[in-house]
């Protein structure tokens, strides 16, 4: 099981932002995730974001033991940025991930998952098109 500390700063954030019973996934928000809201990107594995959902994912379902009592959650795709010592932060007005390696993300989003809609999905396959045209 991976785990995560939860570090009392973040905490604090996260208990302003986010509801007891929600449901938290750690996603990458780098245009590889169903939740990212970019359609393609130069830099895979560096991005990420907490989406707040009201109900659990089958794709998300990993869970990330923590010390927070968060009902937190990733996906296999994103393990392969995540090492040991996973810590989440709250410096600079920024929430921060970190793993023994270092810094992975200095400026993790909290989104509220919202069902994507025709446009949406048409966006971003355009997005992620014109993403390998540039990178």
């Amino acid at each position: 099981m991976m785990e995560i500390n939860v570090r009392d700063a973040a905490k604090e954030y996260l208990d302003k932002k986010v509801a007891p019973d929600r449901h938290i996934f750690l996603a990458l928000d780098d245009g590889s995730s169903k939740f990212s809201k970019l359609g393609g990107s130069c830099a895979i594995g560096n991005k990420f974001q907490l989406v707040v959902s009201n109900a659990a994912d089958a794709e998300y379902s990993l869970p990330l033991d923590n010390n927070a009592n968060l009902d937190l959650t990733t996906a296999q795709p994103e393990t392969l940025y995540l090492g040991h010592g996973l810590t989440l932060d709250f410096k600079n007005a920024s929430l921060v991930l970190r793993d023994d390696s270092g810094i992975l993300d200095g400026a993790v989003m909290i989104d509220e998952y919202t069902a994507p809609t025709k446009e949406d999905q048409a966006l971003r396959e355009e997005m992620k098109a014109l993403g390998g045209k540039i990178c």
